[in-house]
């Protein structure tokens, strides 16, 4: 018995020792979540998005964004590093293999495609489906670890985001494990680039947010507006490089990406619902190492929930299309078509989804 006692014990202490010894790759600092009110008040919850029409993507998946090309087809990018293009059929087929991972897509007045690569920086493809890396680093040598969104000015120029500075999309493993990383480290190191087609140059626009998401420039062209995934808001930036101001905070899930509608307003995904415990943990680091040295399993997962909204320019939520069972899920943002319709874009669904949309249905 004492034998058994003494085993028991040796394999708690090793345990706790683990627990709270074992080197992790994060850096936690501490910060205050705001108090998650959930789904009320503008976010009440609702079924608008279970009525989806879903596209199958011909065994791809993960249709991070979309967007509306010269031809007025949808353009979509997916995680084996192809851009598809879908035609008003349904029908599906190959534009573009960037052999990265291709998340934001805006197409310029020109034709041209401008790809936010997460392994690769930021890509051109022209109408042959042809790539161009155009940039993986800034002028003063720093690499870009995570591209992740883009959109274009009315000058030419192209700003996109680096969400993460410390954790590479590529090197630890994909898109989704770099991003858990930076949102439990939560260091505040992504940040916007502005990319310069004339001088070939990328410099820092704005910086010091937690995991810079989704970019749009809007349709005066004189403000950038920034999706702060870690802190669960929605940023103004003005173009002449004014302060930049909160206009959209403590939404109830992590903000993905954001894209303009053809009325001024943005389209903004939630890709899941806030975690609980992580926000509890938010003031307490060690805790939050803890968590990262747990098995996979025990590890704080995302929540199937399809969520997007629409906003204004001053941040007012609109209104908010939601799917509660989680049929079409980790929901990234929106896209409007010619038609009126939009597609609804995923982190991991194998198809895309289109909604007969009426504002305010």
């Amino acid at each position: 018995m004492r034998n058994i006692l003494w085993f028991l014990g040796v394999v708690i202490a090793s345990l706790v020792a683990y627990l709270a010894l074992w080197p992790v790759s994060v850096r936690p600092v501490a910060w205050e979540a705001p108090e998650n009110a959930g789904y009320t008040g503008d976010f009440t919850q609702n079924n608008r998005l279970e009525a989806l029409e879903l596209i199958g993507l011909d065994g791809r998946t993960g249709p991070e964004d979309a967007d509306i090309g010269p031809d007025g087809l949808i353009y979509v990018a997916t995680h084996d590093g192809e851009i598809l293009r879908v035609g008003k059929d349904g029908a599906v087929t190959s534009f573009a293999q960037t052999q990265g991972r291709p998340l934001g897509l805006e197409f310029a007045a020109d034709g041209t495609l401008y790809v936010a690569d997460a392994y690769r920086g930021l890509l051109a493809v022209d109408r042959t489906g042809q790539v161009t890396l155009l940039t993986d680093r800034t002028e003063d040598g720093s690499p870009v670890l995570y591209a992740d969104d883009v959109d274009i000015a009315a000058d030419g120029t192209v700003y996109f985001s680096d969400a993460s500075t410390r954790f590479g999309a590529q090197a630890v493993g994909g898109t989704l494990p770099a991003s858990v990383l930076d949102l439990v480290e939560h260091s505040a190191n992504g940040r916007i680039l502005k990319y310069d087609p004339v001088s070939g140059k990328t410099t820092v626009f704005a910086d010091g947010l937690n995991f810079a998401n989704g970019v749009a420039v809007n349709e005066a062209s004189d403000a950038v507006f920034v999706v702060e995934t870690g802190a669960y808001r929605v940023w103004r930036f003005p173009i002449d490089g004014g302060p930049g101001q909160v206009i959209l905070d403590n939404l109830p899930g992590f903000p993905d990406n954001i894209n303009n509608a053809p009325d001024g307003t943005f389209w903004v995904g939630l890709a899941s619902p806030r975690n609980a415990i992580m926000d509890k943990l938010s003031g307490n680091p060690s805790l939050r190492r803890v968590i990262m040295r747990l098995p996979e399993a025990m590890k704080p997962a995302p929540t199937r929930y399809g969520f997007i909204l629409r906003i204004d320019a001053e941040g007012r939520v609109l209104e908010t299309l939601q799917d509660p069972t989680g049929n079409y899920a980790l929901t990234t943002g929106a896209v409007t078509l010619s038609d009126g319709r939009i597609a609804v874009t995923s982190l991991t669904e194998p198809v895309l989804g289109i909604l007969l949309y009426t504002a305010g249905d």
